[in-house]
């Protein structure tokens, strides 16, 4: 029997059906609604079938930041778009009998769905995030029938498997516990779908199945790639480690990696301590080079206590020319160091960034509260938007390449998790993209990506 969840926060189900729409619009309304309490503009815009933007374009007023959706509100609905054939695409496989390029995308969601802790509620913002990028696809003509199931951690994976629509999908996004994983291995081989794990659970099946593609890189894999990098982009600067005296860092690993390769390039290395007299701490800064200062935490009272003692620093030397190189984790600080952050000419390498002023992310950002009635979670990173990032991602891909997507390089509309993916071994695909994250001297912040 077909188990289709019901959750209040979305819909009467979590199927829905988002279909193809033509370059034009008719100018014409087709009638008024009136809004009714709990109702919101993603289900309205569901109801009579047309894209929010749709809906925005024939009620201007909601483009309005302050727009709020409430009862007894009257908004005019206009006719949908009428619906093309979505192109075919020239080179496609005569052998395949099934080309998803031709039909809508069937689309699975394995995650616990649920509102009884941490884990649910987090998941439940990332599979908004993939809805709302389902109904951005939408506008492109790109047709997605999505499907989700609540794969909480003590339920029956294998129940959720043996519901007809799991075999059809071709792509499933989950699971999110690693003892979910051998199931969910063996299915996606037998049927043949792609399997994207969104989150850093252990998956050893990715060396041997080739229809995995996993986002999550491990803190050896990104290390080696950051100093990989940094060797390349400071050769010719003298590095500074400032031992910050934090008995909890895990930043060791990364410090103690650094040093040796610098010693192989035959780098110019010095150390000190954050709690050195201001003689000491100056004599581990170059003269002769531009010095590139790296801390072995990544707590932000510590970060504060270095940024004063380099203040102090440029006050008696200001021809000293400093960089700072941090850690993922600083992003969590930017409105509290961000004017040191431009000063010290910072670089913070990262899988992602949130830009919460760029335009795209105020966007989705807006058109999330409208939606569900809710902000996104504070947190690095936005989860709604990672979703939103993942399946825009996929569905691209796969209604341009079709079964032959092997997760190419990322589209350029990417707003906070740019993709990647290599070959791992013999088996699966592993995303390996990287950015460092620039703030310049001239108030300005760019992302390299490599």
């Amino acid at each position: 029997m077909t188990r289709v969840l019901r959750y209040f926060l979305f819909f009467s189900a979590f199927w829905i059906a988002v279909g193809v729409a033509s370059a034009q619009e008719g100018e014409q309304i087709r009638g008024l609604h009136k809004v009714k309490k709990k109702e919101t503009i993603f289900g309205i815009s569901r109801m009579y079938e047309i894209t929010i933007d749709q809906l925005m374009e024939a009620n201007p007023e909601m483009k309005e930041p302050d727009f709020n959706l409430k009862k007894g509100t009257v908004l005019r609905i206009p006719f949908p778009k009428q619906q093309v054939a979505t192109a075919v695409v020239k080179d496609a496989d005569p052998d395949e009998t099934d080309d998803i390029r031709k039909r809508a995308i069937r689309l699975g969601v394995i995650l616990p769905l649920h509102n009884v802790n941490g884990d649910g509620k987090r998941m439940v913002e990332y599979y908004r995030g993939v809805l709302m990028a389902c109904d951005s696809l939408k506008q492109r003509g790109i047709s997605v029938d999505v499907h989700a199931w609540n794969a909480a951690e003590d339920g029956d994976i294998h129940q959720i498997l043996h519901d007809e629509a799991a075999a059809k999908c071709d792509l499933i996004i989950g699971p999110l516990y690693s003892k979910q994983m051998d199931a969910m291995s063996a299915f996606v081989a037998k049927h043949k779908i792609k399997l994207l794990i969104p989150f850093s659970i252990n998956a050893p099946q990715l060396a041997d199945n080739q229809y995995i593609f996993q986002v999550y890189q491990s803190h050896v894999t990104q290390n080696a790639s950051t100093i990989s990098h940094f060797v390349r982009g400071f050769k010719n600067y003298h590095t500074v480690i400032i031992d910050c005296n934090d008995s909890t860092s895990q930043k060791g690993s990364f410090t103690t990696a650094l040093r040796r390769q610098l010693e192989q390039e035959k780098m110019t290395c010095s150390i000190t301590n954050l709690k050195s007299g201001e003689s000491d701490f100056s004599k581990a800064f170059s003269r002769t080079k531009p010095n590139v200062v790296v801390l072995n935490t990544g707590r932000s009272p510590e970060l504060g206590i270095a940024f004063s003692k380099l203040n102090g620093l440029k006050v008696t030397d200001p021809d000293l020319v400093i960089n700072m190189f941090g850690y993922t984790d600083w992003l969590m600080y930017t409105r509290t160091h961000l004017e040191n952050f431009y000063k010290f000419n910072t670089y913070i390498p990262s899988v992602f960034y949130y830009n919460p002023l760029s335009a795209s992310t105020k966007r989705l950002q807006q058109k999330f509260r409208w939606n569900f009635h809710t902000d996104m979670q504070n947190r690095l990173p936005r989860l709604a938007i990672t979703g939103f990032d993942h399946a825009y991602y996929f569905l691209t891909g796969m209604h341009r390449e079709g079964r032959k997507f092997l997760g190419a390089k990322s589209h350029p509309d990417y707003v906070q998790t740019p993709l990647q993916f290599e070959r791992y071994g013999s088996g699966g695909l592993r995303n390996n993209t990287q950015l460092f994250v620039h703030y310049t001297p001239d108030n300005r912040v760019e992302t390299i990506k490599f």
